[in-house]
């Protein structure tokens, strides 16, 4: 992989993305909300699904493939129906609207007749807790360290440290793609992880801890929908069910896409089969506690154990098998490797040294 055309290929992918959505903000946002809106919406639609297949690189493919291809697109389907995020800020400045349709940020306020309401209740995330935040950073690079000892250790050992590689991972790089919005727009942005390993049970480590932005989408995109389309015909409460399934089921779907973009591997469907193994499993524990209306609890310790205990085996099971085989973890660790060479190079050419070659380190093979 060639540094440099990655770069102006990433480059090239995000300013085509803004041009499509300057249309959006100019054009489609005065077009009535319905079926003709979401004709002019499919081709940016469509757009937003070819544009990364130009990346190869896993840390900028990977968050541009979130961002454009599930979350900008499905804000743009809603969107046209005058549901989710945009249709709150639509009203908003140029760079707001952009901001909000094309990275993973949600204000804590929305818009309505020309006034500022929260939107939901605070959540305190650990990026707003520097030293917390700072010290996750210090073991993600630990971890990466670790990673030139893999072959001494334990299969289990090496799962807990993908487990937190991922955890650390997604939410230094979501943390650092809202640091500018927030600094430069002075938008209240919600937390994008509310420290998920704390979570006491499924529905509390998917619904309210895990990568918010996501259900954060879709509710409004599938859970709602089902859930009201079912109501009259089974009720609220057993409507959710359905609802939940169906929300883990498109979670799963665009999961393996994900996948499919990174490897560029015919899908095998274990990634989808977690989510939709995680949402059955939900869908029990809610009929259990709706069962038992909150009259029996589980120690919270114990609970919280189990959860991230389940988490894990399942994701052993059906999750990283994909990774591994596709050599995305490989890939992944040694693009660590690159740009810490690049940076250790880059600062020895700064201060007029000679960058000596590393000695005693055993890198991940190929």
């Amino acid at each position: 992989m060639d540094v440099n055309v990655e770069l102006q290929n990433f480059i090239r992918v995000w300013f085509a993305a803004i041009g499509a959505l300057c249309y959006c903000y100019y054009c489609v946002t005065r077009i009535p909300s319905g079926v003709l809106r979401l004709l002019f919406v499919f081709p940016i639609v469509y757009f937003f699904l070819i544009l990364p297949l130009d990346l190869s690189s896993f840390h900028l493919g990977a968050p541009t493939i979130f961002y454009l291809v599930w979350l900008a697109n499905f804000k743009l389907l809603l969107f046209c129906f005058d549901r989710g995020p945009l249709s709150s800020y639509s009203s908003l400045p140029l760079l707001h609207f952009l901001s909000i349709a094309l990275l993973p940020v949600k204000p804590t306020y929305i818009i309505r007749d020309g006034f500022k309401i929260s939107s939901t209740q605070s959540v305190q995330g650990t990026e707003r807790v520097p030293g917390l935040f700072w010290g996750k950073i210090i073991l993600l690079a630990a971890i990466i360290r670790v990673y030139n000892y893999r072959e001494l250790l334990h299969s289990n050992v090496i799962l807990v440290l993908y487990c937190l590689h991922i955890y650390l991972a997604v939410e230094f790089i979501l943390a650092i793609t809202v640091i500018p919005v927030r600094a430069l727009l002075g938008l209240e942005i919600e937390p994008q992880f509310n420290d998920p390993y704390l979570a006491t049970s499924l529905q509390d480590f998917w619904g309210r801890r895990w990568n918010l932005m996501v259900p954060g989408i879709l509710r409004p995109a599938v859970y709602f929908p089902v859930r009201g389309i079912l109501t009259s015909s089974l009720g609220k409460e057993l409507a959710s069910l359905p609802a939940i399934f169906a929300t883990f089921l498109v979670s799963g779907l665009m999961h393996e896409l994900i996948y499919y973009y990174l490897s560029r591997v015919r899908p095998t469907w274990e990634v989808t089969w977690f989510f939709v193994f995680h949402g059955i499993c939900v869908c029990i524990e809610v009929t259990v506690k709706n069962f038992l209306h909150g009259g029996w609890q589980m120690n919270r310790v114990v609970s919280g154990v189990l959860t991230l205990a389940f988490v894990a085996w399942t994701g052993d099971w059906l999750f990283f098998p994909q990774i591994i085989r596709n050599g995305l973890d490989q890939k992944a660790i040694n693009e660590y490797y690159v740009m810490a060479a690049a940076a250790a190079s880059d600062f020895k050419s700064s201060t007029g040294q000679q960058l000596q070659p590393a000695t005693g380190v055993r890198r991940p093979a190929h």
